[in-house]
């Protein structure tokens, strides 16, 4: 297995890693923890604390092991101050301008890896040089 240093996860796998603990999102997080440094920025951690804290994902984790698992990814990260400008000014940009956060970050933190759950950015792969990779390829 290859050490990974710098690591992304975009919104869609994180929700998926919370959601479904046995799940290959959840797996994948798991292995980012024991490899590398997670990766955040400001935009990225809104995104996931807003989505996360949805009242339609109540019947499927309630709102306070929400909180925890948010809490505890918020203390493991390491947070990269990336700007809306920078998110704007990207070399190439995704087809969900949503979407261009992660990539912003990954460009902001050198990562390694983005490791996304969202056909979108999987179509850039590799974006400038970082392998954008599903959960299950990232596992491989």
């Amino acid at each position: 297995m290859n050490f990974v240093r710098r690591i992304v996860l975009d919104t869609s796998t994180l929700i998926g890693a919370v959601l479904r603990p046995q799940s290959v999102p959840r797996q994948a997080l798991l292995k980012a923890f024991a490899n590398g440094t997670l990766c955040a920025s400001p935009s990225t951690l809104n995104e996931f604390e807003l989505v996360l804290m949805r009242e339609k994902l109540d019947r499927y984790l309630d709102q306070e092991t929400r909180r925890e698992f948010l809490s505890m990814y918020r203390n493991h990260v390491r947070l990269f101050p990336v700007t809306e400008v920078e998110e704007a000014a990207l070399p190439l940009s995704c087809r969900d301008p949503r979407d261009n956060k992660f990539l912003a970050l990954a460009l902001a933190c050198s990562a390694d890896v983005l490791v996304s759950s969202d056909d979108d950015l999987q179509a850039l792969n590799p974006y400038q040089g970082i392998p954008v990779l599903s959960p299950k390829e990232f596992l491989l």
